[in-house]
């Protein structure tokens, strides 16, 4: 009776064991002494000093932030928009071109999306001489295109699950649709819109395949940098770097996840508070 469980359990702690130990490998060795990665020479922390004086990663760490921070925000602002037209506007005209252009980046591959945003800004310079270089601007656009798709579906899924009745009381008691969208959905999905912002986030801050074909001279993000690097041979400074990137993603993770909890208890509250003003 018990076989079937406890092949699962020993399938699902494989499948962790094999993710996570070469993550938590990577971090004991970026206190490596040694040059050589594979080599344990004894604890130290100079790869890590030595990557904060490397002047070429932080400029592409501060890059390829400010192009995740505006791009994800963006992307959120949209797909929040697209995810509440889908879910809430009906059957209006158009509506599955609409669906079909919104989702398309989830199923095309990101070379094919790389190509067709690399001939879109030749074929801008060329006609109105816009953009002057391919850049931030450029690698922000393309990553909105592609990041926005995942916070639509999230959106989407969320409002699909939601009751909508609760819309449609506030709409009787006299407020007014945008007023409702403030005071009543937007609340109430705002856990989602969190998820999504954290996603596009993530996918915008490690993509290498769209940012190579939409990117130009001077403008080279940290996941291009690793990549050029890690062709040559894994060093130090890069297991000290993605220490860091693990670290600092799992903090944000732990920030959001507390904030949605607290988003959570307290929409729970005002349930139980308007149920027993009811009875």
């Amino acid at each position: 009776m018990n076989r079937r469980p406890a092949f699962l359990l020993t399938c699902l702690w494989l499948g962790l064991a094999f993710f996570y130990i070469p993550i938590f490998s990577m971090i004991v060795y970026s206190f490596n002494k040694s040059r050589l990665v594979t080599v344990w020479g004894g604890f130290s922390t100079q790869w890590y000093g030595k990557l904060f004086a490397n002047n070429q990663i932080i400029d592409a760490a501060l890059l390829s932030l400010k192009i995740a921070l505006v791009s994800a925000t963006f992307a959120t602002i949209l797909g929040t928009m697209a995810g509440i037209a889908l879910a809430r506007f009906g059957r209006f005209k158009g509506r599955t071109v609409f669906s079909g252009f919104v989702t398309a980046p989830l199923i095309l591959p990101e070379v094919i999306t790389g190509i067709s945003m690399l001939m879109l800004f030749i074929l801008m310079a060329q006609w109105i001489g816009w953009p002057g270089k391919r850049g931030f601007t450029t690698i922000t656009m393309a990553h909105i295109t592609f990041s926005m798709t995942y916070v639509t579906t999230i959106v989407q899924s969320r409002l699909s699950s939601m009751d909508a009745s609760i819309e449609e009381a506030a709409l009787d008691l006299g407020s007014k649709p945008w007023q409702v969208l403030r005071d009543v959905t937007l609340p109430i999905i705002f856990p989602a819109i969190m998820s999504g912002w954290l996603l596009a986030f993530t996918i915008s801050l490690d993509d290498v395949v769209i940012t190579s074909f939409t990117t130009g001279p001077g403008s080279t993000t940290l996941p291009i940098l690793i990549w050029s690097k890690v062709k040559l041979g894994v060093t130090p400074d890069i297991n000290a770097l993605a220490t860091l990137i693990i670290v600092s993603v799992g903090f944000c993770v732990a920030v959001a996840g507390f904030i949605m909890s607290r988003a959570e208890l307290r929409k729970q509250r005002d349930y139980h508070l308007a149920a027993a003003a009811n009875e």
